[in-house]
């Protein structure tokens, strides 16, 4: 595990700055106290990192969570009611892994999966923009298109540009430009520079701006942009942070409907998460799905019952770690383990890191998820590509990460659907012989109930006085509704003077009188 230590290591720290305010924001997006996103945060780095089969997937509390818990903690009647179905959902986890079921992630097509990478890169560049002018006090969490003060995304924006913070501004134009100086030219020169990375340094430059701009009407950044983790005075204080779960509910149904809903929810995310991770790994690594559920299960049931938020596998947090240059769930273990130490010895000094900071990294992260390069890849490669991919991308824009994936899925197996029913046969018409127009029709490897139209139409639209050739040999399964149309179609083929030649491996047949009798699925009647 520490072979890769010194990428690690610098790793984990990127995704710790990254990580602070987005287990705080969630927190707050998701209306629970904001300890427990740091729990959440703790947990899904150290427990989960811990028992995962991927490599370079980080977890915590999830944006796309946030509206669930939200109104399950004030449907089930408070804060440890929820905890209650927290915990359930990590064990109905355990039982999707156990049966198998992390299979599921699978299923999603490239484009939808690009898409969904590409989607959210745009999300994390406009999210941050307000933060990056500090204007926007918003928690961080809030990732969907209409958020809790009643603004959208686009009107955030504009609203930013106008109420534009120099303070906030001029350091967060300072941190973009030593991450992208470190990036290009100075990890280039020196062993040094990769391992102090650019974000660390952007974070120390940032709390220095902070410390001595303070007092100046001008270049102050207010405390609503700054980091806000909770500051207990003792260890009393701090041991009063943590809830428990009230199992006295846990008869109630409705506790039940949201644990399984979590358990659903998170367990896709963590799924397509899986999906996205391992395409943006640089080594190709396959991450086992049914042990990831497994981990994500452990983890939820340890965050419920110290009360911590649901958790999953993060893309945001693993593209830092993975553009950051991680190699290994080392990276995941220690931003976990930094994530502990901090809430407990340096609370204070995190206090000081304005949000711009750590905007401008997350700029970085959201360009390399959503480079424009790759909408020009996505539409060589054809519009069966192309067309699920930016509906995708706009779905995650204007709605959220399960919609806008659930809509790439859809136009996907929309496609898939017209290439069915255009690709059910090759059709050859060849010139008239003796008076008979001779055509060749070859049937697909799989024919089905969805050929059904196209089969259809060409039988219909051969003339009178035709040789029909239908080859069957290269298929391997035939829909029963495709023989009943063959076995229609004889009684009109007599009619029209067409006469049929059924070619399959099983040898000729020449206008045989029954299709269902010739591919042995009805009985031949006897005299």
């Amino acid at each position: 595990m520490f072979k890769h230590i010194k990428q690690d290591l610098p790793a984990s720290i990127v995704v710790f700055f990254v990580a602070i305010p987005l287990c705080l924001g969630i927190a707050l997006a998701s209306g629970a106290p904001l300890f427990s996103g740091l729990i959440a945060g703790i947990i899904g780095g150290i427990v989960v990192g811990a028992l995962s089969g991927s490599h370079i997937g980080v977890s915590g509390p999830a944006a796309g969570l946030a509206a669930i818990v939200l109104t399950a903690i004030g449907a089930l009647g408070g804060w440890e009611n929820f905890l209650v179905a927290v915990v359930l959902g990590g064990a109905i986890q355990i039982l999707f892994g156990v049966l198998r079921a992390g299979i599921i992630g699978y299923y999603f097509p490239s484009s939808v999966i690009k898409g969904m990478l590409t989607g959210i890169g745009i999300i994390i560049v406009l999210k941050q923009i307000p933060h990056f002018f500090g204007y926007d006090s918003d928690p961080e969490g809030d990732f969907a298109f209409f958020q809790v003060d009643g603004e959208n995304t686009f009107s955030e924006v504009f609203n930013a540009l106008n109420n534009i913070s120099p303070g906030a501004t001029i350091i967060a134009l300072i941190g973009l430009g030593i991450l992208i100086l470190w990036e290009k030219v100075l990890s280039k020169k020196a062993k040094i520079f990769q391992l102090i990375q650019g974000p660390l340094v952007a974070v120390v430059v940032g709390i220095l701006f902070y410390v001595f701009t303070q007092g100046n009407e001008l270049l102050a950044i207010a405390p609503e942009h700054l980091v806000s983790v909770p500051v207990p005075e003792d260890a009393a204080s701090f041991v009063s942070q943590f809830s428990f779960p009230n199992f006295a509910v846990i008869g109630r149904p409705e506790i039940w409907v949201t644990a399984f809903t979590i358990a659903l929810v998170a367990s896709l995310e963590t799924l397509l998460c899986v999906e996205a991770t391992d395409k943006l790994d640089p080594e190709k690594r396959v991450t086992p799905t049914n042990r990831e559920l497994l981990a994500q299960g452990t983890g939820n049931m340890l965050s419920g019952l110290v009360g911590g938020l649901p958790i999953t596998q993060v893309i945001v947090r693993s593209s830092a770690n993975i553009q950051s240059g991680g190699k290994t769930k080392l990276a995941a273990i220690m931003h976990g383990f930094f994530l502990l130490i901090s809430v407990i010895l340096i609370p204070t000094l995190l206090n000081m890191i304005p949000l711009s900071v750590l905007a401008a990294i997350l700029f970085l992260v959201g360009y390399k998820l959503a480079k424009p390069s790759l909408f020009k890849e996505m539409y060589i490669k054809g519009w069966k590509q192309f067309v699920p991919f930016v509906v995708t991308v706009v779905g995650i824009i204007f709605t959220d990460l399960l919609i806008g994936i659930g809509l790439g899925l859809g136009v996907g197996i929309v496609v898939i659907l017209i290439k069915s029913y255009q690709n059910s046969h090759f059709l050859h018409i060849q010139e008239k012989d003796n008076g008979k127009h001779r055509v060749k029709m070859t049937l697909a490897e799989e024919v089905t109930f969805i050929n059904k139209g196209a089969i259809l139409k060409e039988l219909d639209s051969l003339p009178e006085n035709t040789y029909l050739e239908l080859d069957v040999r290269k298929t391997r399964y035939l829909d029963n509704d495709i023989i009943e149309i063959l076995d229609d179609f004889a009684l009109k083929a007599k009619n029209r003077n067409i006469d049929i030649l059924l070619i399959s491996e099983r040898g000729e047949a020449h206008n045989p009188p029954s299709y269902l009798e010739f591919f042995n699925l009805r009985p031949k009647k006897t005299a």
